[in-house]
This record gives C-alpha cells, sequence and structure tokens, in this order.
C-alpha cells in the first residue's frame, strides 16, 4: 500500500511538473514563508519554456492526465460555479470521461463472483466486447435466459485501493491550500474534497444506483415525460447491475431527431416539465442528467419522450427549502428583491443578523442588467447562480443540495436551448411553480397534513397512558399522601397541555410545532413532578 501511494505521489509531481501546476498555487496571495519555498522546488532552478496554456485549461489536461478518478473530481468541481472563477469552471466543464475499457476477462470474472454463476448460466448471450465505458464501470450487452435484453453494468476491478490514495492526497492539498491562502479558504477546498469522497463511494455501490432508478422508475410511472429502464433485481449486487436496454436517439444527435420529424419545442419544454416534477412533486432528482445519460425514444416523436440511465447521483430537499426555493425564484423573477432577501434569512441560508437593506441592494445590482434582456434570452441556471454568489458575500453557508439542484438544472437548460434555442423557460416554469405553490394551501394538502397529524394520535395516547401510569407509583422516599396533595396541580396542568397538543395536531395540521410544544411541556411538568 505505502509502495502504491508513493509511486502515485511521484506521478501526481510528475503531473504538476508537466502542466506547471505549481505557477497557478504561486499566483495566489501566499503568506511570505510560503514564496519562499519556491526557491527550494528542483525543478524550478531548470529553464522552463513559457506556458503555452491558460490556467483553466492546463488544469483540466492534468487531471484528464492523471486518470478517471481525478476526471471525475474534475468533472464535480465544474459544478462548484459559485466558488470557481469563471474560466477555470468553464474548461472544467469540457472534462469528458471516455476511459479505456479494461480486460473483459476481469469483467466476466467479476460478474461470474458476484453472482455466484457462470455467465452462461445466466444469460443466453453475453457480448465480450463492453458497449461503453466509463471511470468508474462498464457496460455489457447482454440477453437473459427468459429472453429480455439487458445490460450488465460492472465496477472496474481495482478501484478501492487507488480511490483510497487519490483521497488522501487530495485532502492532504486541500488543507495545504486552506492554511496557505485566504482565497483557498473561500474556495473551501476541503469541503469539495468530502463531497467527492461521499459521491464516488456511492456511485461503486451498484445496489444504490438499481434503488435509485427503481424509485425514479416508479415516480413516473406510464408517464409520456420520462422512461426509466426496468431493474432486474434477482441478478443485481453491489459491483454488479442488470437492467433492460434501451433503444434510444441521443439527445445531442440533433440530425437524427430531426430526420424523425421529432417536436423540438415540446420535448425542449418537457425536459424543463421533468425537471421541475421531480423537483417540487417527488423531491427525488436525478442529479447526473449530462447529455451521455439522455436519449429520446423513437416510438411517437410527435409526442417526444425522454429515457434516462446511470442514476448513480441523486438528490432531494427538505419540504421547507422547496418552499423557500419555489418562493425565491418567483420573487426573483417578479424582481421583488426584498423578497428574495427575506427569504434567504428567514430559511437560515445566511445568517439572520444580516441587514436585508444591504443584501436587497447586492441581490438588485447583480440581477437588474440581466433582465434588461428579452425574457427568452435570460438564463434560468446563471439567475440562480448569481443569486448565490451574491449570497456567498454575505457568507451563506454551502448548501450541498442546492449545489446538486444548481447543476441539475445548468445541465437542463443548456440542453433545452440546444434543443430549441427559443426556449424560455421562465415561461415554461412559472405555471408549474405557481400551480405547485396553490396546491401546497389548497384543502387537499391540508386533509393530507391532517391525516399524517392523526397517525400520531395512537402513539401520543399511548405516551401519555404511560406517562398517567407512572403519576400513580409515588417515589419511595416521598409518603403517598404527601406526594399527591403537593404535586396534584402540576400534574393536572401537565395533561392539560398534554391534551391540547392532541387537540392540536388534530385540529390544526399546518401549526404542528404549536402541538409539539404544548406535549413536550405537558410531559416536562408531569415527568418533574
Amino acid at each position: 500500500m505505502k509502495l502504491l501511494a508513493t509511486r502515485r505521489l511521484l506521478r501526481i509531481l510528475r503531473v504538476v511538473v508537466r502542466y506547471r501546476l505549481d505557477d497557478l498555487l504561486l499566483t495566489l496571495p501566499l503568506p511570505a514563508w510560503m514564496r519562499v519555498l519556491r526557491f527550494a522546488l528542483p525543478w524550478r532552478w531548470l529553464p522552463r519554456k513559457p506556458q503555452q496554456l491558460n490556467r483553466g485549461a492546463a488544469l483540466r489536461l492534468a487531471l484528464e492526465d492523471l486518470g478517471p478518478i481525478f476526471i471525475k473530481f474534475g468533472q464535480l468541481l465544474s459544478t462548484r460555479r459559485d466558488l470557481l472563477p469563471p474560466d477555470i469552471a468553464d474548461e472544467l466543464a469540457r472534462l469528458q470521461d471516455q476511459v479505456p475499457p479494461f480486460d473483459p476477462q476481469h469483467a466476466v470474472a467479476r460478474i461470474e463472483e458476484q453472482l455466484g454463476a457462470k455467465v452462461g448460466e445466466v444469460f443466453a448471450r453475453f457480448d465480450v466486447a463492453p458497449l461503453a465505458s466509463a471511470s468508474i464501470a462498464q457496460v455489457h450487452a447482454a440477453q437473459l435466459k427468459s429472453g429480455e435484453e439487458v445490460v450488465v453494468k460492472v465496477i472496474r476491478p481495482g478501484l478501492k485501493p487507488i480511490i483510497r490514495s487519490d483521497i488522501a492526497w487530495l485532502f492532504l492539498a486541500a488543507r495545504m491550500a486552506e492554511k496557505a491562502s485566504a482565497d483557498a479558504r473561500r474556495l473551501r477546498p476541503v469541503e469539495v474534497v468530502s463531497d467527492y469522497e461521499k459521491t464516488i463511494y456511492d456511485e461503486l455501490d451498484l445496489l444504490r444506483e438499481a434503488a435509485n432508478a427503481s424509485q425514479l422508475r416508479r415516480n413516473f410511472q406510464d408517464s409520456p415525460l420520462l422512461y426509466v429502464p426496468q431493474v432486474h433485481w434477482d441478478w443485481c449486487r453491489h459491483k454488479v447491475l442488470v437492467m433492460e436496454r434501451i433503444y434510444g436517439v441521443p439527445v445531442t444527435d440533433l440530425d437524427t431527431l430531426a430526420d424523425q420529424r421529432t417536436n423540438m419545442k415540446l420535448l425542449a419544454e418537457r425536459g424543463v416539465e421533468i425537471f421541475f416534477t421531480q423537483v417540487f412533486r417527488d423531491s427525488f432528482f436525478h442529479a447526473d442528467m449530462h447529455p451521455g445519460n439522455i436519449f429520446v425514444a423513437t416510438r411517437t416523436p410527435w409526442s417526444p419522450q425522454y429515457i434516462a440511465i446511470d442514476c448513480g447521483i441523486v438528490g432531494s430537499l427538505t419540504p421547507e427549502d422547496q418552499d423557500y426555493l419555489a418562493r425565491n425564484l418567483i420573487a426573483f423573477f417578479k424582481r421583488d428583491y426584498r423578497r428574495v432577501a427575506q427569504l434567504h434569512i428567514d430559511s437560515g441560508w445566511v445568517p439572520a443578523e444580516t441587514k436585508v437593506n444591504e443584501f436587497e441592494a447586492a441581490i438588485r445590482t447583480v440581477c437588474e442588467p440581466i433582465f434588461e434582456k428579452p425574457l427568452k434570452d435570460i438564463s434560468f441556471g446563471q439567475l440562480l447562480l448569481r443569486l448565490f454568489q451574491t449570497a456567498r458575500r454575505f457568507n451563506m453557508e454551502v448548501q450541498p443540495q442546492l449545489v446538486l439542484l444548481q447543476k441539475t438544472l445548468l445541465n437542463i437548460e443548456g440542453l433545452g436551448r440546444q434543443l430549441y434555442p427559443d426556449l424560455d423557460l421562465w415561461s415554461t416554469a412559472q405555471p408549474f411553480l405557481e400551480r405547485w405553490m396553490r396546491e401546497r394551501v389548497s384543502p387537499l394538502h391540508l386533509l393530507r397534513n391532517l391525516q399524517q397529524q392523526a397517525e400520531q394520535v395512537p402513539h401520543l395516547s399511548q405516551m401519555a397512558r404511560d406517562t398517567l401510569e407512572r403519576l400513580n407509583q409515588p417515589r419511595a422516599s416521598e409518603p403517598q399522601h404527601e406526594a399527591s396533595t403537593s404535586n396534584w396541580p402540576w400534574r393536572l396542568l401537565g395533561a392539560g397541555l398534554i391534551a391540547a397538543g392532541v387537540s392540536q395536531g388534530l385540529l390544526l395540521a399546518p401549526a404542528a410545532w404549536s402541538a409539539w410544544l404544548s406535549l413536550g411541556a405537558g410531559l416536562l411538568l408531569i415527568l418533574r413532578r
């Protein structure tokens, strides 16, 4: 393991020297002791040609040279436009996950080890040549004995030691950067590496991806908007995933889509609708919807349907985040900057002591120039991005769920405008958001809340019964008569608060917090007495 780590470090240093990433580091405002270190680096004693690449391109090429783990890290880093300079973020967004396939015999061996059976016993046909290859896994086409056409996704062998080593070096570099520069601390490199570590380890578990795909398929069952392939659970393991093979047109193949007379305007609008349905209706959204993961069904080009694959990364929002985000977006496009500022403070996304007037003025300064453009030329994703960047100046805490959301929205909007350049994302999204907000206060929604509160009543009743039984058992150190006479008023008050809490839970579902407050206070009084 130590030998592997040492070799990996030497490889990293070679790439750093080759692409002159030390020059990129030394452009930062470093402390004096760090600036002196430049003279201690042996390769800087030698004559060096002028750098031909800009800093973003140099960083991108270095990550590509370091292999799949660093490529994946660069892809994740490119989504953090709230932290990165635009030139670096634009270059990293160009990273392609095109990795040479590994030995098919290793794939077969891993499949057989995971399934506990020979490939010929499970599949009527198995294509040894891979269908596709990526940094984490590769995919083979096959056919089950029952006749269904499937794809078999298998994790690359030997990844974990490489990941552990690379993550360790990334953490070391991140900590050094945070100690060396205030600008680096603003970018929160340790937090970025930590997010990446969680993401990549999650992607190594194909049962998690299978569960995500199954959930997304259920959410869009029989929907004309989106189709998700069926998972064949009998043949899924932690390192092997078997699912239905789909046949569709890659969403970026515009010529083929045009040849089959696909309704491009409707296709672009449905992409927006799918995104908002996932975020607000289901609170479960595919967070890796780059063009390589999206296809278009060929059956009904006049009413096009998307097909989504690779559900390794998903995101979700709490009901509170959903509510604040919807209100923010509506206020944002109505240019109600005071409302946007207040919502950020109310949600806790920025500190409570933030001055609303100053925050409102900062948002107005950033957004007003954008709104001078025609509405169809306004980038919805860029607006959200600018909003987050402005909030960052007011110490907005990083919200990981919003970062995933922003990444997905930028992907969807970019794709939509590629399919139909005149896509007016806001006019497509506005009716959905306003309808969702109305449904939040509809009688049906309130009844659903009431039902959820009512489901808690048996539990609360049991708690109250157990508590009252305890009341009838005086402490051994206290005479029975004295205990009952000295504490009965407090017990009566506690019982009344419990009753009030249960009543509020039944009758006033939207004010559930007050019900729990009454219950808590009542139980506390009784138990203390």
